[in-house]
């Protein structure tokens, strides 16, 4: 795989300010005008000003020149354009909103987080004392982006480009191709494309430590904004992670997500289509209940195609 990371994303959105005031009040560092970045990452989240809400750019990770002129000529033969230049190529997602910069970079791990010892049936691993999880008042900032899920009018062509283009690895999807989950890291999935009556951003996705540092953050989120809730928590069946949806001030919706299932070995990985004898909605292994419709489309999806006729798109 010449990509090994999902570097970061550029959000545009109406008003930059409030996005950056929110994800500071959560954690995140705001280590340059617009930018976003965790205790581990300076970058993750760059935030612009734009007419309407969407992702401007996805930024990706490579180990060297080599891979750039792979993926170069990757994109030639789907007739993509593509520039090369200082160590960095760019291309447009040929059904997207966005501009695609992948770079030669290194990525610096994350921090292990302090290991907290849980009480089990049969094993007690914490004697006479409280659960950090029950004493911390402050949520665990997020660690990193994880990931970022498109909306497309055309999941297959799409998938060309993620996946014959740039290299992306197909982890699984759901039946008839319906959206499809890939990968870039060892992570289950960055990205993930489902069906969209035109280009969007679906939700792009913060890893936490752990089921209480999501539980800390979201409640943190309802307590101003009780609508912000969309679903959750929950664990995922593909990619088994823990999960909270919640909108963002500016409408965007986004996911707190932890423990996802990690591919280190591609030989031992076989992606799977859900299963026939599954509902294809069935999308959690448990959770509260069904998803509000934001889950699946934007509410203010005619809105956004709206501003993007008006934005010549």
């Amino acid at each position: 795989m010449p990509l090994h990371s999902l570097l970061d994303l550029e959000l545009s959105v109406p008003d930059p300010d409030a996005l950056v005031g929110f994800w500071t009040g959560l954690g995140m560092v705001h280590t340059d005008a617009g930018i976003l970045g965790t205790a581990d990452r300076p970058s993750q989240l760059r935030v612009a000003e734009g007419s309407y809400r969407h992702v401007s750019e996805l930024r990706l990770g490579c180990s060297d020149e080599s891979d750039l002129v792979a993926i170069r000529d990757s994109l030639n033969a789907l007739g993509v354009p593509s520039t090369l230049t200082d160590g960095a190529l760019r291309c447009v997602d040929p059904l997207g909103d966005h501009e695609v910069v992948v770079e030669v970079a290194d990525v610096p791990p994350l921090t292990t987080p302090e290991a907290r010892e849980a009480n089990r049936p049969g094993r007690i691993t914490r004697a006479n004392s409280r659960s950090s999880g029950a004493t911390g008042s402050q949520p665990a900032p997020p660690r990193r982006v994880g990931h970022v899920v498109f909306g497309t009018p055309d999941v297959a062509a799409s998938a060309v480009f993620y996946g014959d283009g740039l290299g992306f690895k197909l982890s699984d999807s759901l039946e008839g191709g319906f959206a499809r989950f890939f990968r870039c890291s060892t992570d289950h999935h960055n990205l993930l494309l489902m069906p969209a009556p035109v280009p969007c951003m679906n939700h792009y996705a913060v890893e936490m430590d752990d089921v209480d540092a999501i539980g800390l953050a979201g409640m943190r989120v309802v307590a101003e904004r009780p609508e912000a809730s969309v679903y959750g928590v929950g664990r995922h069946v593909l990619g088994a992670n823990l999960f909270w949806y919640l909108l963002d001030p500016q409408g965007g919706m986004f996911e707190l997500f932890a423990d996802m299932d990690q591919i280190t070995d591609d030989d031992q990985w076989e992606a799977e289509e859900l299963r026939t004898d599954w509902d294809p909605f069935t999308i959690a292994s448990w959770e509260p209940g069904h998803a509000k419709p934001d889950f699946f489309l934007p509410a203010d999806i005619d809105d956004l195609a709206k501003a993007r006729e008006a934005a010549g798109r």
